[in-house]
Parts: C-alpha cells; structure tokens; sequence
C-alpha cells in the first residue's frame, strides 16, 4: 500500500473516530499533493509524494519555531501535534552514522574534492536522502567532510 492510499484509508478512519486535528491535517496532505499532481500531469510516485510531506514538516518547523518566538504556546502544541501526524507517513529518520556513510559514499561517487564541489555533491545526494534527512543538516555534513 502506498503512502497516499494509507492517507486515504487513515483519513477514513479518522473522520469515523471524529478525529478532527487528523482529519484536517490530512485533508490539507491531500490536497497539497493534488495541487502538484495537477502540477506534474501525472499522478505522484510515493518519492514525490515524500517531497510534498518533507515540505510540510518543513513548513510546520518553521512555524514552530517562529510561535515560540512570539510566545504563542497554545499554536506551538498545535503545530507539533500536526507534525506529528505528518511525520507519520515519512520513512524513518537517518542516524547520524548512516547519513555520513551515505555521504562518503556520495562523495566518492561524484569524485568531490572540496568545498567547490559541494553542488555536485548535493545534487546528487539529496534524492537518496529525501524525506529521512534535514537538508540543512545534510549540507552541514558534506560541508565539513568536504572541508575537513
């Protein structure tokens, strides 16, 4: 079962149980990745659907980040609690040891010998990281494996 048909069946249920936070998050979900299948012309693969999800959490973080800022607690759970949700139907996050191998192995690959070739690296990295790995924290790494 892919991610959108487990969304599909999970809002379901979750309107079933009157579960409005995830009936709501989801329904924003799928309504992102319509847009961008309207978008695309094609219905999206659970890679890109990983991409829509991954900026969602980003999106949420952000917000996070910006009610704790104006000492907003009351929207601060409720972001989280939409995170949380989001999160769900991502793949597991990278341990720090993996993404580093991951990393090297990318480097060798694309011949990376410095700090110049962070681009090429990214570029070819990004899309085996997509969705398990926080691109700022990614290109943290690289920077220092490339610097280093």
């Amino acid at each position: 079962m892919g991610i959108k048909e487990r969304m599909d069946a999970d809002l379901t249920a979750a309107q079933k149980a009157g579960d409005k936070v995830k009936t709501g998050v989801l329904r924003v979900l799928k309504s992102e990745i319509r847009y961008k299948e309207i978008d695309l012309k094609h219905p999206l693969t659970d890679e890109e659907t990983i991409t829509v999800l991954s900026s969602s959490v980003k999106k949420r973080k952000e917000s996070i980040h910006e009610f704790k800022k104006g000492d907003r607690p009351d929207l601060v759970s409720k972001e989280e609690a939409e995170l949380a949700i989001v999160q769900f139907y991502l793949p597991a996050e990278l341990s720090e040891a993996e993404l580093s191998d991951i990393i090297k192995l990318t480097i060798a690959e694309v011949g990376a010998a410095s700090n110049a070739d962070l681009g090429k690296v990214m570029k070819s990295l990004m899309p085996k990281v997509r969705g398990r790995a926080d691109g700022k924290k990614v290109n943290a790494l690289v920077a220092s494996q490339l610097g280093g």
